[in-house]
């Protein structure tokens, strides 16, 4: 049917309750036929949802990449079908009727929960609770900080959640809402299913919290409405929208709404309805028509709501043409993520710097003055950190606080909210126009892991800058020292793990980690300073082909030690203490064993050798395996740390130059 067409039919007047009934048949159908999935939360919502996408939300299923369009984040994400059968109500062209029927199935893009890249209109992959809304934070201060660039003209747009009690009761929840109520993100919408049930049953049997009133007290606008009374919703969003807060609607509804025997329960949560409940439903909910059918007058006046928003996204992309060049060059740059033509010779000069000067420096020292040199050359690159500024480095002299009253600042107090830090700056990647990076220690990963593993799922470009990395913290002792994190971290797929040895290679894994478009980097940087080992400059990126001989020798070689970050300069030593013994010792740089996994076959097996190989890490051996043989020896921990000094603490744990020239001795033979 033609669009002019369309919109004639979206005339016929169609009550809210049966566009809302056509979500839920549709949610029940797929399960059904999947014979798994979550029906009970889409059924619930399909009000809230239908009042939502009909009258309010910002879309344009023929442009669904508008970067002037509303976010709508379903962080319950295991009521996946809620969000398929709006976008294939709406007219998103991918998802089609054949896509909803091959619900749970592989290769289809309507997977168990939303994965971002699957189908247009999936704005994040969403599932693990209380991503989804934390990320959102992340979206709505996007918006915020580009509007504050480029101008409400261009920028104007609503971050819309849908979450459910277990997002609430996720601890990361209650970082975000503190976060987005300081910085008053009045573009944040949370649309709470507030049905009162979980997999175990009644939410009481585990919780007795106030929900609004938890998000009163972190400073957001509070509404409860009835879920299923569509001019309650309209009017509550309504009212979201005029605030100066972040918005909370607690949306009473019943689980499961229209399976007459089943609603209100946990029956509903996460199992199909069943053969006979769903013929019970469809007469409950006036629903006579067969699975995965949709009336011609329902379809068009959803199909209708769908093209709502078509005229604004021209009107939008008529003020973009009408800007400035500079202007629209400088908002189109931002969106795309490309990186400035004079970047590389930016990192060049400040390698040729490091090289030239030799410095000591701690790697999160070199870092601060990487970035230093980034902060003027790459203004989309937005920084923060988790109340570890000074620790982290990760303030430049340009610093301008973002805040509540300027958006157009590019630094981030996260506050102690790895958490929520590391989510919203998933949702600062999502929502385009930004790079962002974000700083805590390397022991604080575990709090930021569950973001960062989504990150590498969702294929973005986030920069975590994770400092104080081994035993070489000192006096804070084991529970600030990170032993097995480096092991957990590079058993992330798609995630880049960097630990540089030295001021050049922290530059080099700057570089690298910017250039990754698709890949999250987590850089692993020291506390004690390091010697300067590459005092001769050379242009080309060491780092980006992950180990490399740093220490080569003449003829064969008799031992191969092998080594990341601070323990390369052990190696070196070693390596010279036992070329005075004869023995010929070649030293491999690891800075990040993705990358050098990535190289060629031939090139690793050039640079490990056929020697015997000694692996150097002050960290726990797991993962080694990978690049160590049988026979092959390792010096590092063997369980945590301890509180004292670092130089007592590599003496006592006997990860040393004296160790490792045993070590290796006995390996040559």
């Amino acid at each position: 049917m033609t669009t002019a067409q369309l919109e004639t039919e979206a005339a016929i007047e169609v009550a809210p309750r049966d566009l809302a009934n056509a979500i839920r048949a549709l949610s029940m159908d797929a399960v059904e036929a999947a014979q798994s999935g979550h029906p009970g939360m889409p059924m619930g919502m399909a009000d809230v949802a239908t009042t939502l996408f009909t009258r309010f939300l910002k879309f344009d299923p023929g442009a669904p990449d508008w970067p002037d369009r509303d976010r709508f984040v379903l962080s319950a994400g295991h009521g996946s079908m809620l969000l398929y059968a709006l976008l294939h109500l709406t007219g998103y062209p991918d998802m089609t009727l054949q896509e909803l029927k091959r619900f749970r199935r592989l290769g289809a893009r309507t997977a168990g929960h939303p994965e971002y890249g699957h189908a247009a209109g999936i704005e994040m992959t969403t599932g693990p609770l209380g991503q989804g809304i934390a990320t959102a934070v992340g979206m709505a201060l996007a918006e915020r900080m580009q509007s504050a660039r480029h101008g409400d003209g261009l920028v104007d747009h609503h971050s819309y959640v849908i979450a459910g009690d277990g997002c609430l009761m996720e601890g990361i929840s209650h970082e975000a809402i503190d976060l987005a109520g300081h910085l008053k993100l009045s573009k944040l919408i949370v649309l709470f299913d507030d049905n009162g049930i979980s997999i175990d049953g009644s939410t009481d049997l585990a919780t007795s919290m106030d929900q609004p009133a938890r998000f009163a007290a972190a400073g957001w606008h509070v509404q409860s409405i009835d879920g299923h009374d569509t001019a309650e919703i309209a009017e509550a969003i309504e009212r979201a929208k005029a605030s100066d807060q972040p918005s909370l609607i607690a949306c009473k509804t019943v689980i499961g709404f229209g399976a007459p025997h089943k609603q209100g329960t946990a029956a509903t949560h996460g199992s199909p309805l069943g053969t006979e409940e769903v013929a019970a439903a469809r007469e409950a909910l006036g629903w006579p028509y067969e699975p995965f059918k949709i009336p011609e007058t329902i379809l068009m006046a959803w199909r209708g709501a769908g093209l709502r928003g078509r005229q604004e996204r021209k009107r939008w992309e008529e003020r973009l043409a009408a800007a400035t060049p500079d202007a629209r060059r400088c908002f189109e740059d931002g969106l795309s993520g490309a990186l400035p033509s004079d970047f590389d010779e930016t990192v060049t000069a400040v390698k040729r710097r490091f090289a030239e000067e030799a410095p000591k420096l701690a790697t999160r020292q070199s870092s601060q003055e990487v970035l230093e040199a980034l902060a003027g050359a790459l203004p989309n690159l937005i920084g923060g950190s988790a109340d570890l500024t000074g620790s982290n480095g990760t303030r430049t002299s340009g610093y301008q606080p973002v805040s509540a009253e300027c958006f157009g600042g590019n630094y981030i107090h996260f506050g102690v909210r790895e958490h929520a830090m590391a989510a919203a700056m998933n949702g600062l990647a999502l929502h385009g126009g930004f790079i962002p990076y974000g700083g805590t220690f390397l022991v604080f990963a575990d709090y930021g892991r569950p973001a960062m593993r989504l990150s590498a799922l969702m294929g973005l470009r986030v920069i975590h800058v994770m400092t104080h990395d081994s035993i070489g913290l000192g006096e804070d002792g084991p529970t600030h020292q990170p032993v097995e994190h480096l092991a957990g971290l590079r058993a992330i797929p798609n995630v880049l793990v960097f630990r540089p040895a030295d001021a050049v290679e922290t530059a080099e894994a700057w570089q690298c980690a910017l250039n990754e478009e698709a890949t999250p980097s987590i850089l692993c940087l020291s506390r004690q300073g390091l010697p300067t080992l590459r005092r001769r400059h050379i242009t080309v990126n060491s780092v980006a082909l992950g180990g490399y001989l740093i220490r080569k020798v003449k003829g064969d070689r008799d031992v191969t030690l092998l080594a990341s970050g601070s323990e390369v300069s052990i190696a070196m030593e070693a390596a010279e203490q036992l070329s005075a013994e004869g023995l010929q010792a070649a030293v491999v740089s690891m800075p990040c064993w993705e990358l050098f996994q990535r190289q060629s076959p031939a090139y690793r097996r050039a640079v490990l050798g056929a020697a015997p190989r000694l692996g150097i890490e002050a960290a726990v051996r797991d993962g080694w395996d990978r690049w160590l043989r049988e026979g092959d020896r390792f010096v590092g921990m063997q369980g945590f740390g301890a509180s004292a000094p670092a130089p007592d603490l590599y003496q006592y744990f006997g990860v040393t130059v004296d160790a490792a020239v045993k070590a290796a001795r006995d390996l040559a033979g």
